[in-house]
């Protein structure tokens, strides 16, 4: 006979403060959101749908009584998510899968900002009669996957994209700055060509406005300040302040970064394709070139000793694994009122959770038929949104009526999914990489290729030459569709049906 477990068991001399008027509410949710037995009740307490499409984006209103949702079908939805009812919907103006939308702090809910496939950065407008106007910001060439709000402003917003490009926005003139774009590293001297590096991802340090990361297509994570771009001699610089990557996966080429976020401590978790989730402290970075730091004296490559950059016996990060991240752009995030937890979502459709200091698994929920991909948390309360290639947004709260356990089958997915990651092939014919092979083939039966590649230059209307016009991407695309067919490899679905950041 099952014999149920107190409600809860830690936090008890806050429960009789709140109860006697000792303690304020939110000073109580701060105390004891973090209880992990609150995190092992975690259950499905909402399931809102509405959306005709894989849910690419979720998120959270300030007071965290409105969630703001996107899809493949180019509508957001502003949801009541407590009864389960939209309050708002509406036509984005995307020509391409939403795959961030927010709502601006400070804005009484009126101003919602959103980036898709189509590469556009668009905000809509609430109307008093409820009616919404929305307008084209800027483009990116290529798809347009995060967006970042600067902390404390209610008008300006970072944007992100294929093209390597970051982008300020400011909604008090609609005025729009190309800051830089984001290129690979190159030893000291060389003469190369530094390739651009695509971005999937963006956050801002929310202890620091002036510190914002961004991910993409390479191993390094990059910290940069906003008050050296703008004030760099040479123009849209692009050099990050501190990178960060796991020592193992310096000059390997085969990873890349689906999502990057800051804890509030400044920590930066970073989560990568196919390889696990790191978490690093400020003192683990390799500095503004990793490749190469000959002003220090030293060079990356010296890992074998402990030493990579100025950086001598560099810590380990914290590692997170049990999940697999590879058919979609995955999301990854901190929570708990004191990010106490990191989540991430799996290829295998589950909810990982695990205790942030120490990397234990404490919570694996079934999120999502297929896969999921995107998780927010709640800003005040023990709450989770999580989204996928369903239709349905769920959200989790600590409801249960008891401390539930792992699930049985905790160690066989666990196990499935590191069997599966470390099977793959050293080099996994993703579309990035076909497209990059298909445009080399096609660059070297021209005769003016070298006019092709991108300059290094950066020109006020972004005219980056990286990216071919309409009619060589449809005929890239049926060659990429016709190879896809054919392969029938396992575990791979298509990225781009639905490419859930």
């Amino acid at each position: 006979m099952h014999h149920s477990q107190p409600l809860y068991r830690c936090g008890l001399e806050e429960h009789w403060r709140r109860q006697i008027g000792d303690l304020q509410p939110n000073s109580f949710a701060r105390v004891i959101g973090g209880c992990e037995d609150f995190i092992k009740r975690l259950k499905l307490d909402a399931k809102l749908e509405g959306h005709d499409g894989c849910v690419n984006t979720v998120h959270f209103n300030s007071t965290g009584e409105t969630l703001v949702s996107g899809s493949d079908d180019k509508e957001i939805v502003l949801w009541n998510w407590a009864v389960e009812r939209k309050r708002l919907s509406y036509a984005s103006g995307h020509d391409g899968n939403v795959f961030q939308a927010r709502m601006m702090p400070y804005s009484d809910d009126r101003v919602i900002i959103s980036c898709a496939a189509d590469g556009q950065v668009r905000y809509g407008q609430v109307l008093e009669g409820g009616q919404v106007e929305t307008k084209k910001l800027a483009k990116h060439r290529g798809r347009a996957h995060k967006l970042a709000v600067e902390p404390g402003s209610s008008r300006i917003f970072y944007s992100c994209g294929e093209d390597g490009v970051v982008r300020q926005f400011d909604l008090r003139t609609e005025k729009t700055t190309n800051m830089f774009v984001c290129h690979g590293f190159r030893s000291h001297g060389s003469k190369h060509r530094r390739n651009i590096v695509r971005l999937n991802a963006i956050v801002t340090n929310p202890r620091n406005s002036n510190h914002f990361a961004v991910g993409g297509l390479d191993e390094f994570a990059r910290v940069y300040d906003i008050r050296r771009i703008m004030s760099s001699a040479s123009e849209h610089d692009d050099q990050p302040v501190d990178t960060f990557t796991p020592k193992h996966l310096l000059g390997t080429g085969q990873v890349h970064i689906t999502c990057v976020a800051f804890s509030q401590q400044e920590e930066l978790l970073v989560s990568y394709n196919d390889e696990l989730i790191y978490l690093f402290d400020k003192e683990m970075g390799l500095g503004s070139n990793p490749i190469d730091n000959s002003s220090q004296g030293t060079a990356a490559g010296r890992i074998d000793n402990n030493v990579i950059g100025p950086h001598p016996k560099l810590p380990e990060p914290q590692v997170y694994e049990g999940h697999r991240n590879a058919k979609t752009v995955k999301g990854v995030n901190f929570f708990g009122p004191n990010t106490e937890y990191v989540v991430s979502g799996s290829d295998c459709g589950r909810i990982f959770i695990w205790k942030k200091m120490g990397g234990k698994l404490i919570a694996l929920m079934q999120g999502d038929s297929q896969v999921v991909n995107c998780l927010e948390p709640h800003p005040h309360a023990t709450i989770l949104a999580t989204s996928g290639i369903d239709s349905a947004i769920k959200v989790w709260a600590p409801t249960a009526d008891r401390i539930l356990s792992l699930p049985e089958d905790a160690e066989r997915v666990m196990a499935t999914n590191k069997r599966r990651r470390e099977n793959r092939s050293n080099i996994s014919l993703t579309p990035d990489i076909l497209r990059h092979v298909l445009r080399f083939r096609r660059l070297q039966s021209q005769s003016e290729a070298d006019n092709l590649y991108v300059s290094e230059a950066f020109d006020e209307d972004l005219d980056l030459d990286l990216d071919m016009d309409d009619d060589e991407e449809e005929e890239e695309e049926e060659e990429m569709d016709s190879h896809e067919e054919s392969s029938g490899s396992e575990g791979s679905a298509n990225p781009r049906d639905c490419f859930i950041s």
